[in-house]
């Protein structure tokens, strides 16, 4: 099994977890979240599986969800609403995004990535 694992270099969440995979000699292919994102369609599908609310997938102490007022934006937004913002940019979303095809971790926790990357 190969994890997609999307990621911004600078984050330090995001190197904890590389680390975390490096370290457990987990397979995995690196996408650049910012440069690369997911689309409107991968993050519904993400969501989906995740089994989590949408709005966990926002950074929610990012700069830009603050300059944008994004709170404000997404408090009566749908589903589907939601996956197009976080599509727009990936400095909205929570990170890393971790994700096997079926199960899928947002952020970093080691107890979490454990029980579902192990």
């Amino acid at each position: 099994m190969t994890l997609t694992f999307y990621w911004y270099p600078n984050c330090g969440t995001c190197k904890k977890a590389k680390k975390w995979l490096e370290d457990n000699e987990i397979d995995y292919t690196s996408i650049h979240i910012v440069n690369d994102p997911p689309s409107k369609e991968e993050l519904l599908n993400m969501i989906s599986n995740s089994g989590l609310p949408a709005k966990k997938f926002f950074n929610t102490s990012g700069k830009k969800y603050r300059e944008l007022n994004i709170k404000d934006q997404i408090k009566d937004a749908s589903l589907d609403e939601m996956a197009e913002i976080l599509a727009s940019d990936g400095m909205l979303m929570k990170r890393p995004i971790t994700t096997d095809g079926k199960k899928v971790t947002v952020g970093f926790k080691e107890e979490s990535f454990n029980e579902n990357w192990l």
